[in-house]
């Protein structure tokens, strides 16, 4: 996909920061929409579905955390990545927003260079509605769907179901954190859940027989795979 295929839309209550982000990422050819109050960010995000959406937190009226659970619940933006724009760096904040169904988040003020590549390597993890391939290819590791066989050297892994399904949901989107509902859901559905503590037990486990530190917790909300 070319820039000029990608669709950002940027929210902000301050008209300078927007014409800021704006000017930098039409200079790199990206299309690009604008909203100064949540209630037009959920009109532009309606009408063109862009790929990224970057928020920012502190708005008067709606802020970005309450406005980014707002855009998750729209249907037709589930594949859109949403990104807080942020002088705020505490823990809480960070929480709350990937809580809210945030992928990651842009610690403001930015340099110029590097919030542009910061917005192509989020372009990069993004996943339309494309099935999982049956083979998964990523670090050492080859993940065969098909037959629930890991591969690390040459070397092959079998782990049960579960933990099969959960890593594979990982490693099929390096760098998203998944939440604690969307694991439970998309892995679990409606099988009952024995203990809250059901998924750090899985994860653990898949640790320990893979050996391998590239899958990062996130306390209170989920997990990622962070390929290297």
């Amino acid at each position: 996909m070319e820039n000029k295929d990608y669709r950002i839309l940027l929210v902000d209550d301050e008209a300078d920061i927007l014409e800021f982000l704006r000017y930098n990422l039409k200079k790199e050819g990206y299309q690009v929409f604008k909203a100064k109050k949540a209630e037009k960010a959920i009109v532009l995000a309606k009408e063109h579905i862009p790929h990224l959406i970057i928020l920012d937190v502190m708005m008067p009226g709606m802020d970005g955390i309450r406005l980014c659970s707002e855009l998750r619940k729209i249907p037709s933006l589930a594949d859109s990545l949403i990104v807080f724009l942020t002088a705020r760096g505490e823990e809480y904040s960070q929480l709350a927003g990937f809580k809210a169904g945030g992928d990651d988040y842009i610690t403001k003020p930015v340099k110029p260079q590097v919030f542009v590549h910061r917005v192509q390597a989020l372009l990069r993890r993004h996943r339309k509605s494309e099935p999982v391939p049956a083979i998964i290819k990523v670090d050492e590791f080859t993940i065969d769907r098909e037959r629930y066989i890991i591969v690390k050297k040459d070397q092959e892994i079998v782990l049960p179901r579960k933990e099969f399904e959960l890593l594979s949901l990982l490693v099929s989107a390096p760098g998203k954190f998944f939440t604690r509902d969307e694991i439970f859901r998309m892995v679990w559905g409606d099988d009952v859940v024995v203990g809250k503590r059901t998924i750090d037990v899985h994860i653990r486990r898949i640790r320990e027989k893979l050996g391998t530190a590239n899958i990062h917790t996130l306390k209170g909300v989920g997990y990622k795979y962070e390929a290297k």
